[in-house]
């Protein structure tokens, strides 16, 4: 069972296979949201600063009926957040707003601040600079792991020149039609999990026909070929919903798609129209 199974972090941590994304839940909510997930199995949660639920997170997972130690948490830190001294503030008000002593996980959240991403300015002293931060507290014990994301091979290679902990993790946007099949190879090579935020592209493969068409001759739905899609490729989905019936379908993913099949989605066009998301920066296409 997926929810059973871990992938190996560079530096021995065990990270859960499946995460529950917690995107656009609000703060309110997302605590039973969280409590949902982890009575159905889930042991990992995906949050962020920008997100504005890191405290419903903490609530919910404290309040989660299990040892903090059996559940992953994941935030980041804010995109815009690019020099060390803000950087540092930043990581302990997680901390408070989480209501935890430890992170699992903590990651650059883009490499470029939202208002300047996809721009040709990479910024690439100030992500040095936070990223030094998390290297600081990661030796000081606040952080077991730490990571980036939405990070290209430049923005890699400008982290892995200059660090002395190597990122451990790089979570970026491949779905079924949007598979950046060189920037994983990269990732991976350099010992790095690819972690795959919006599996199911948004909610925007829930229209392809093609993958309909798969899916119903594999017996399962379109979020679980999609799901398991991007575990085929040796990568960590994190699937966003707040509904504990689609949580509970997102894990039934316990089958194998052919080889002949996994060629045919890495190859469907891209998708061009990821509807409501469509004007956030990740989604926007430039």
């Amino acid at each position: 069972m997926i929810l059973r199974d871990h992938y190996t972090l560079a530096n021995g941590v065990e990270i859960p296979k499946l995460g529950l994304g917690t995107w656009m839940i609000p703060d309110d909510a997302v605590a039973e949201a969280v409590r949902e997930a982890v009575a159905l199995g889930y042991r990992h949660i995906d949050t962020a600063q920008a997100y504005q639920n890191e405290t419903g997170v903490g609530d919910g997972v404290r309040s989660s009926g299990l040892p903090r130690e059996q559940l992953f948490v994941t935030t980041k830190l804010a995109a815009e957040v690019k020099s060390h001294a803000e950087a540092v503030r930043s990581i302990d008000g997680s901390l408070k707003r989480l209501g935890l002593d430890v992170i699992d996980l903590m990651i650059i959240h883009s490499p470029q601040p939202w208002t300047r991403f996809g721009e040709e300015e990479r910024f690439l002293e100030g992500n040095r600079e936070a990223w030094r931060a998390l290297e600081e507290a990661y030796e000081a014990g606040k952080l077991r792991a730490i990571g980036v994301s939405n990070f290209e091979r430049v923005d890699l290679e400008n982290i892995l020149g200059s660090c002395s902990v190597r990122p451990m993790v790089n979570q970026i946007l491949a779905h079924i039609s949007n598979t950046p099949a060189e920037l994983i190879r990269y990732t991976q090579s350099e010992g790095i999990l690819v972690e795959a935020y919006s599996p199911i592209a948004h909610g925007a493969l829930m229209s392809n026909e093609r993958v309909a068409g798969m899916a119903e001759r594999y017996g399962v739905s379109v979020p679980q070929l999609s799901i398991r899609y991007t575990l085929e490729l040796g990568l960590l989905p994190l699937p966003k919903t707040a509904n504990p019936a689609h949580m509970k379908t997102n894990a039934e993913v316990d089958f194998q798609i052919s080889a002949e099949d996994m060629e045919v989605l890495k190859n469907l066009p891209r998708i061009e129209d990821y509807g409501d998301a469509r004007h956030m920066p990740v989604f926007a296409l430039k």
